[in-house]
């Protein structure tokens, strides 16, 4: 069994460039591969391998400048969800462009998981999902207001255009595994909104944490690694990914005339040019003599917009 751990700690690191090779050594030292983003403000992502690996790698993270109180989220997989190791360099561990955001002065109240349900039945409360179009295309909470942004970085726009629609009410606000909430809570915090929640833990820990009889959560929830989606008690999901453009596809859009294996999807049919499907496709035909020969060799897993 494959331990999957999931993590973010914002944090202020003076060099994190200086990081990154201690870091890369001790996870190929274990073999836990995944992919890391460093950047001054923290580090962001998902690592993969065994319990003992997974442990170390977690232990030495602690050990780094303020992030003694990181947490992390664990799950479960049959095969590895990733190919290779990254430890990036980044100017943000999650991408919204605002430099005033500083979710390490303040956030949101957190909300745990047992306690979610009750808040976002409040008339009074209006949910948001931070989250980008495709992966709110595959499950949401029920309720919850779809800002249909392709990237985190246009949530701000959406809120300046869409704010008086909530006026008065208190913001309940949810992603993945919580990290883009800490940003975006402190944003509306910025932007005069008294009561902001978020989802402790994200969707991760809510379908970990809440069975499916008593939730609330409908669909599947994408993940950025080799399983795509994952649903209640986090369990792998049913969706494959488009290895064009990343996004989610299910077993319908397999059956679309514009899919094409490893190349096009109906998602992405109009967004390529053709030397760029020339490229997709001699990618995928690499990869299929790699699986003939017995190779472990995978497509891009980090490929999502965050």
């Amino acid at each position: 069994m494959i331990i999957v751990a999931a993590l973010y700690h914002f944090t202020r690191f003076d060099d994190p460039d200086a990081l990154r090779p201690p870091l890369m050594a001790l996870c190929a030292q274990h073999g836990v591969k995944g992919s890391l983003l460093m950047a001054q403000e923290g580090v962001n992502g998902t690592i993969a391998g065994s319990r003992d690996g997974v442990d170390a790698v977690l232990l030495h993270l602690r050990s780094l400048p303020g992030c003694a109180a990181l947490e992390h989220k664990e799950s479960f997989a049959e095969t590895p969800p990733f190919s290779r190791m990254k430890v990036k360099l980044k100017r943000e561990i999650v991408t919204m462009g605002q430099p005033n955001v500083d979710p390490i002065a303040r956030v949101g109240s957190y909300v745990a998981p047992s306690d979610w349900n009750d808040l976002i039945n409040q008339p009074d409360v209006v949910l948001i999902d931070t989250r980008n179009d495709y992966e709110v295309g595959i499950g949401t909470f029920e309720g919850a207001v779809d800002p249909d942004i392709r990237t985190f970085r246009e949530f701000p726009k959406w809120w300046e255009d869409n704010r008086e629609a909530f006026r008065g009410k208190r913001v309940a606000m949810f992603c993945t595994g919580g990290i883009r909430c800490e940003k975006s809570t402190n944003f509306l915090l910025g932007q005069g909104v008294n009561e902001v929640y978020h989802l402790k833990g994200g969707i991760l820990k809510y379908l970990e944490e809440v069975p499916a009889e008593a939730s609330k959560w409908q669909g599947e929830c994408y993940v950025f690694d080799g399983r795509v989606s994952v649903g209640h008690g986090l369990v792998p999901g049913d969706y494959d990914s488009c290895h064009a453009c990343r996004r989610p596809i299910s077993a319908a859009d397999k059956q679309h005339p514009s899919y094409e294996r490893g190349a096009c999807c109906p998602h992405c049919v109009g967004e390529y040019s053709q030397s760029d499907r020339d490229r997709f496709r001699e990618r995928q035909r690499q990869l299929d003599l790699a699986r003939a020969r017995g190779e472990k060799r995978f497509a891009d897993e980090d490929g999502g917009r965050v």
